[in-house]
């Protein structure tokens, strides 16, 4: 993903440093340092290449291309790219790891409200697939991935 455009994003650029706690109502992209928390629960987060954050997430969605020490907690999506090198938990319902991320934490799948819903009425979910999704939301993954080289 390529750096956003700064009118759909707040930015915090390389220079800046923030510690404390950090909440908004809009998307935020950050390549500066931040630690504490970060709190953008309806809204997206990205950490750029550059970013150094310390801080526990908490998201709509969060994606990782630079260092981040913390949990993520993504309602929609985490995905980290392939510069990514992340120490913590993450619990969001989709994730993605680049090959040559890093990884060291556990991954909570977390169950969709719409498959919750099904489950409890005690309809069947469409496909084969989605019941093996569904039969295994909820559960802890652990992943590990490592980067060598380059």
């Amino acid at each position: 993903m390529e750096t956003p455009k700064t009118a759909e994003f707040a930015h915090i650029g390389k220079s800046v440093i923030i510690k404390g706690e950090l909440s908004g109502s809009e998307d935020l992209y950050v390549d500066g340092q931040v630690e504490g928390s970060i709190e953008l629960s309806g809204n997206r987060l990205i950490i750029g290449p550059h970013g150094q954050v310390r801080a526990n997430v908490n998201a709509k969605g969060v994606i990782v291309q630079g260092k981040l020490e913390g949990n993520i907690r993504a309602s929609e999506r985490a995905e980290l790219t392939k510069s990514a090198v992340v120490v913590g938990d993450i619990a969001t319902q989709r994730v993605a790891i680049e090959e040559g991320a890093y990884f060291k934490g556990k991954v909570d799948i977390q169950r969709e409200t719409a498959k919750a819903d099904a489950k409890v009425e005690g309809t069947k979910p469409a496909s084969s697939a989605s019941a093996s999704a569904a039969a295994g939301a909820g559960h802890a993954v652990a992943v590990k991935t490592n980067v060598t080289g380059s």
